[in-house]
């Protein structure tokens, strides 16, 4: 069975982890799976990524982890490398990318949240890099986890290895809100995300990655405003009526 579900709404691309009887745990299909989805998103203008049944992932499967105590070495870095270039497609989505948190998001799960551009958490859901409780670390998800949370903040977390609930994450930058209606919260979200320039939100998050700077930034700017898009969403403004990408996202 697939472990993922993906469904097209629009300019919206939901994916879905579909093992809600692991906890939407990951192992070598899931990752195989995800890495393959956000692969290729093609021109959505925005990626939900969310969890079936009661939480979003609880970071690796407990079977796929016992396998692995057998593998070599060199397997076990091959292992971590899927890991990791899943967590990097997801990071480097050409569409920006909310997550949905609820329940479980720990280990795994709460580097995969740090992959994602914006993300909303239900007041119930724990966070946690737990690894060092089994005896290992947190170095795959690393990466991604400390632009998002700062050393400051792994120094504790990583080394405790403690849980920590919705407003901890909120406050150390992990998730971006807590929503008590989480759906109603994403759904704004996503309307937002839709409200701006297809192509301008794409060069948006470009310009967050690769942070450009000096002449390269003004003809960032002249591109974007010269281009179709940018002189639609001008014209627009000036003439006090929606964008013509608007009207295509409530059609």
């Amino acid at each position: 069975m697939a472990a993922l579900r993906i469904e097209r709404e629009g300019p919206l691309l939901r994916v879905t982890l579909a093992r809600p009887e692991r906890r939407n745990a990951f192992d070598a299909g899931l990752i195989r799976e995800l890495t393959e989805a956000f692969a290729d998103v093609g021109d959505a203008r925005a990626v939900l990524l969310a969890g079936d049944g009661a939480s979003f992932c609880a970071g690796a499967d407990v079977d796929w982890q016992r396998s692995a105590i057998d593998l070599s070495y060199e397997e076990n870095v091959e292992d971590a490398l899927r890991l990791f270039r899943m967590l990097e497609t997801i990071d480097a989505c050409p569409a920006p990318v909310v997550g949905r948190v609820q329940g479980y998001a720990l280990g795994g799960g709460s580097g995969i949240v740090c992959c994602t551009d914006v993300a909303v958490a239900a007041p119930d859901a724990v966070f946690g890099f737990s690894e060092v409780k089994l005896g290992i670390v947190p170095a795959v998800i690393s990466p991604f986890v400390f632009p998002r949370i700062g050393t400051a903040a792994a120094r504790r977390f990583f080394l405790t290895g403690e849980r920590f609930d919705a407003e901890t994450a909120l406050r150390i930058g992990l998730v971006h809100e807590v929503g008590a209606e989480l759906d109603r919260a994403v759904d704004r979200i996503v309307g937002e995300l839709l409200s701006a320039g297809p192509e301008a939100a794409r060069a948006a998050k470009r310009l967050i990655r690769e942070r450009p700077d000096g002449e390269e930034t003004a003809r960032l700017a002249a591109n974007l405003r010269t281009s179709p898009e940018g002189q639609e969403g001008l014209r627009a403004f000036l003439d006090k009526r929606p964008a013509a990408w608007r009207s295509e996202s409530s059609s």
